[in-house]
């Protein structure tokens, strides 16, 4: 066995951050509150197309109009039970192929609130409390490892992890768990399972999911104030030590406006009303397994070749992706499967405030694609 790291480290406990209780979730994250991080969103599009990597600074955080707010009320009260069903039917997966010993570890930020409605429903089905830890990963960079370690120095050798996020794009971060998870093991000789556990997986990328219909998930809406009032992760070296977790801003000045427990309490009341469902759905998948099949990514080839997108990274697939690229993003254009998708309200709210132009394109696997708008002299 190769000595582990972790073992000779002085990661220090993590503080305590975010809007969720402890007993939702821990975040292994270095607080970079006191810094300024955030970019103007067209300074921070060219400094990324120009090389610089996103996970060196923070957009400013869309502040939602007063008709964006009551459209997420309303997909929240329309669709709770919706989500639900699907974080019902994955936490089952979950159970069903790893048992009940294991380590929730979410994936910041979009995992989060997905990682704490799988740990409230196992908790309300089986009366297991489990483990839940909010860690960093980023495209490019990797997973935390001293976040890893950390784990593991709290659980044990054997512990063993389960990955949950909220959603898959065209697939970019299973693609950077299952480098990590072998990295991971190269380097310290422990060996990780990396299954990535995602509500909706619209991309065809990972083998438990809850549904692959590429829907609102009304956590997708909002940025901090939807997700423990948290930041995106950041990783610099002159802000993040050789012993510190990745960082990441909490921003306890919006507390007023935070929905971030009134979205995991109105979706797990739903868990007492939808067993049969969840069971139901549970039961149709492991008849009827799905593959992987990365369908999405040849979604993504078509596009780059019919818009003449050269770079991969511009092109942002599915509801959750393509609602990221309006908020804190220069869209180009937004693409659609048809204009009366009646989960698209969202994205012609915001493609409307933001006067983007919306296309059918009839060929997506998905409901809707952001293409980011290319900045002339950077980008090839």
């Amino acid at each position: 066995m190769v000595q582990h790291q972790r073992e000779t480290k002085m990661i220090q406990h993590p503080e305590p951050l975010g809007s969720y209780s402890s007993s939702d979730v821990v975040f292994l994250l270095k607080d970079l509150s006191a810094c300024s991080l955030e970019r103007a969103t067209d300074v921070r599009e060219r400094a990324i197309q120009s090389g610089v990597h996103y996970s060196e600074m923070l957009p400013v955080e869309y502040q939602p109009t007063a008709q964006y707010i009551e459209l997420f009320y309303q997909t929240l009260e329309h669709d709770a039970h919706k989500v639900a069903t699907a974080a019902g039917v994955v936490a089952e997966h979950i159970v069903r192929k790893r048992g009940n010993n294991i380590i929730l570890v979410s994936l910041a930020r979009a995992g989060t609130p997905i990682g704490v409605l799988i740990k409230r429903y196992l908790l309300f089905r089986y009366g297991i409390d489990l483990p839940h830890y909010s860690i960093s990963i980023i495209r490019g960079k990797g997973i935390d490892e001293n976040a890893l370690h950390y784990i593991f120095e709290q659980h044990g050798d054997d512990a063993q992890l389960q990955f949950i996020d909220g959603w898959t794009g065209k697939g970019a971060i299973r693609q950077v768990l299952i480098q990590a998870c072998e990295q991971f093991k190269r380097k310290y000789g422990v060996s990780l399972n990396d299954d990535l556990a995602v509500l909706a997986d619209p991309g065809h990328c990972s083998a438990t999911f809850g549904t692959r219909e590429d829907y609102l998930i009304p956590s997708a809406c909002l940025n901090s104030t939807v997700s423990g009032l948290m930041s995106r992760t950041v990783l610099r070296d002159d802000l993040i030590g050789p012993n510190d977790f990745h960082g990441a801003k909490y921003y306890k000045e919006w507390l007023p406006d935070d929905v971030s427990n009134l979205f995991v309490d109105v979706v797990s009341a739903q868990f007492p009303h939808l067993v049969d469902r969840i069971d139901n759905g549970v039961n149709e998948q492991l008849s009827s397994p799905e593959e992987v099949t990365w369908q999405g990514l040849k979604d993504i080839e078509s596009i780059q070749k019919d818009y003449g997108i050269a770079d991969v990274n511009l092109v942002k697939p599915g509801v959750g992706e393509t609602t990221r690229v309006l908020l804190r993003r220069i869209p180009w254009k937004i693409l659609v499967d048809r204009l009366d998708n009646p989960n698209l309200k969202h994205i012609m709210l915001l493609a409307a405030d933001r006067n983007v132009p919306v296309e059918v394109y009839p060929k997506l696997t998905y409901s809707c694609c952001g293409i980011i708008q290319p900045m002339k002299g950077e980008v090839e």
